[in-house]
């Protein structure tokens, strides 16, 4: 189930998200009715709209945020659990593009729980005609032609989506989200100087297992045959959600561990 909701009821097809891609995109999680990690993702929009000098309004307080959404999705429509896919873009009134004013758009994805493993492990494959940039922008989520077409070369090849990597030929992320590859008691993330993104979701997930000591986190450069050595990959999309990578190419992974961390990291917050 998906609702969607504008800033006004109509938008404006001249507006710059529509024709020049002039926009971001932050994911929001409730919870059992409740907004989750509110803070960070909260943050983490504040530091994308300034990364592509938008003109942030005075009004975007966190406050404000709780409050649209807990009026328009959980009182309004009753969704206790799913993923809130905001996108702020800019408009074209401004004397300058960094003096016009923004306008919003966002959906819910409606799930059962939005920490919870899909029961359905992905298959994944590298790409390596095109690759993503590993630059300021390339950690937010803005628009990114690459995407799209891995995203269509996924489906083409019967794939759930497809690994991108960065110029230096190492892996950046996928099209939807970023990856995690457990060695023994070992936790290797590629850093986000390789071209993955900043994820409010993941950042929480691997704090939590820091401080319980649960696993050894590592940043690490990873090249692109190193995917075939994890004995378990998890991908964590702040878009989508959290999902066991089952199959990547004739390699085939299991899932046991990685679930039992993420159950525990969901435990953790109903203490």
């Amino acid at each position: 189930m998906e609702n969607q909701y504008f800033t006004s009821e109509v938008i404006n097809v001249k507006n710059r998200a529509f024709l020049l891609g002039d926009a971001v995109k932050v994911s929001f999680f409730l919870r059992n009715g409740e907004l989750i990690m509110d803070e960070e993702c909260y943050f983490f929009l504040m530091a994308s709209m300034r990364k592509m000098r938008m003109n942030i309004p005075l009004t975007y307080t966190l406050e404000f945020f709780q409050s649209l959404f807990q009026k328009e999705i959980i009182q309004d429509t009753g969704v206790q659990n799913g993923i809130i896919n905001f996108q702020v873009f800019r408009n074209n009134d401004g004397l300058t593009l960094s003096k016009s004013s923004i306008s919003y758009f966002y959906e819910v994805q409606q799930m059962n729980d939005v920490l919870a493993v899909y029961e359905r492990a992905l298959e994944l494959d590298l790409i390596k005609e095109i690759n993503v940039n590993n630059n300021l922008l390339s950690n937010i989520r803005v628009h990114c032609p690459e995407n799209i077409y891995g995203e269509i070369y996924a489906q083409e090849n019967d794939l759930d989506d497809v690994i991108l990597l960065n110029p230096n030929k190492r892996i950046a992320r996928t099209t939807s989200g970023n990856l995690l590859f457990l060695e023994g008691d070992v936790i290797k993330v590629p850093k986000q100087t390789e071209g993955a993104y900043i994820s409010p979701l993941l950042e929480n997930f691997v704090t939590f297992l820091h401080k319980n000591k649960l696993a050894d986190i590592q940043e690490h450069e990873i090249i692109a045959f190193e995917s075939q050595k994890a004995e378990e990959i998890l991908m964590i999309s702040d878009e989508k959600g959290v999902f066991s990578v089952g199959k990547i190419r004739n390699k085939t992974f299991e899932t046991s561990r990685f679930q039992e961390l993420v159950e525990s990291w969901k435990k953790s917050f109903s203490l």
